[in-house]
């Protein structure tokens, strides 16, 4: 399976390929805001990341998808907890 393929099932786009050309950008994002959150050296790419860096890239980019405003007026948020944080934590590189 590709990025995108997996972002468009893990958002529950069936059939339509009107938003590939910014499913991809968000993706794109994605992999560069996880590489840094990570502190990676290298480029963090979908296909090349284990399982767990792949399932955060698709957080991400589905959430980038979902809000694509700075900032949301008017809705609670929570972060879940076992989400995004725990499945980049064991790649993370501590650098003080």
């Amino acid at each position: 399976m590709t990025a995108l393929t997996d972002l468009r099932a893990q958002l529950n786009i069936i059939d339509d390929n009107a938003d590939d050309e910014l499913l991809t950008r968000k993706i794109a994002a994605a992999e560069a805001s996880v590489a840094a959150d990570i502190g990676a050296e290298t480029p963090v790419i979908y296909g090349d990341a284990p399982a767990d860096l792949q399932e955060a890239i698709l957080m991400k980019a589905a959430h980038l998808f979902e809000n694509r405003e700075a900032v949301l007026v008017g809705v609670g948020a929570q972060e879940l907890p076992l989400g995004y944080a725990d499945l980049i934590a064991p790649h993370r590189k501590w650098v003080f």
